[in-house]
């Protein structure tokens, strides 16, 4: 039974003319509408593709082959005891934590220091972008160049101070570090110009009230800009989490005699850069869909792990 306000406004509803009742219509159906192309073309480029990959996974589907017997989890049993699958992630983790640690730190102060009254702000700004505006292939050739085992110029400059030279390509760590010195240059100043926009947004009033109340620099930025950048830390932490551990390109062009083996033991063959051996080289598409399908697994709970120590961290 309607109570008397329900019958008003029915009443008034009524009442309406069709061009009210039009535009109350559009008001609430066109939010949808703008959002649904989205949806619609991540549908079919995203969340397809993903299930889709996880249906291959149950089969036993080589390229060219003329049946794909289904084998249910026999390629994820095969994975989890695969040395060089392990042998990847490993590689894959160590590069994540060599590159994205240092870059948001690094990020962070950049962004403070660009944040302070330089001269020429906008050029410093513009600046610190240009590694990423530049092509990723020709910084990877460079880079290697750079850490050349025999005349690169990293190895000149350890000589000269009395370090013996390191072998960046066949050494494990030093191939690691040299690759995430390639993302971190590529993608410090990227991050760097984001966390200086989060900065800017916040209210000079607070830190007009902290430095009132006797505030230094160094206690406003750790007590008032820190905790008010979370949200913006979160996002950049996040997304470099799911870059990191997605590493492809850098390690595929630091050694092109290499191909997608990463080295001559594998001392540098990220988790993708297997999976692009098993489904393009080895033709065995099952598998390589076993393998996204858990490094895709990996890198939510990696990415929510971060998400929650973030979240504890800065408050």
């Amino acid at each position: 039974m309607l109570t008397r306000s329900d019958r008003e406004r029915v009443v008034q509803t009524r009442s309406r003319p069709p061009r009210h009742r039009l535009s109350a219509v559009d008001a609430k159906v066109s939010p949808y509408l703008f959002v649904a192309p989205f949806f619609v073309l991540f549908g079919a480029v995203g969340l397809f593709p993903l299930l889709y990959t996880a249906y291959v996974s149950l089969f036993d589907w080589e390229l060219g082959a003329d049946e794909t017997p289904f084998v249910g989890l026999d390629n994820y049993r095969e994975l989890f005891g695969d040395g060089q699958f392990w042998n990847a992630l490993f590689n894959t983790f160590s590069i994540f934590l060599l590159s994205s640690v240092p870059q948001v730190i690094t990020a962070v102060v950049l962004a403070a220091l660009l944040a302070a009254n330089l001269r020429g702000r906008t050029a410093w700004r513009m600046g610190v972008l240009l590694p990423y505006v530049a092509s990723l292939v020709a910084l990877t050739i460079i880079f290697g160049n750079l850490f050349g085992p025999q005349f690169g110029l990293v190895n000149s400059v350890l000589t000269t101070v009395g370090i013996p030279p390191v072998d960046w390509q066949a050494n494990t760590f030093g191939s690691h570090v040299a690759i995430a010195s390639m993302v971190n240059w590529r993608w410090t100043g990227y991050n760097a110009l984001i966390v200086l926009a989060a900065m800017l947004a916040i209210p000079r009033e607070v830190h007009e009230a902290a430095v009132v109340d006797g505030a230094g620099p160094l206690r406003r930025f750790f007590s008032i800009t820190l905790p008010m950048l979370k949200p913006t830390l979160i996002f950049v932490i996040v997304t470099s989490t799911i870059g990191g551990l997605q590493i492809f390109t850098e390690p595929k062009l630091y050694d092109p005699s290499a191909g997608s083996g990463g080295g001559a033991e594998h001392q540098y063959q990220t988790v993708v850069l297997y999976l692009y051996q098993s489904a393009f080289q080895q033709l065995n598409l099952g598998y390589a869909a076993a393998i996204a399908w858990l490094l895709f697994l990996v890198v939510i709970a990696v990415a929510g792990l971060n998400f929650w120590l973030t979240r504890r961290a800065v408050r």
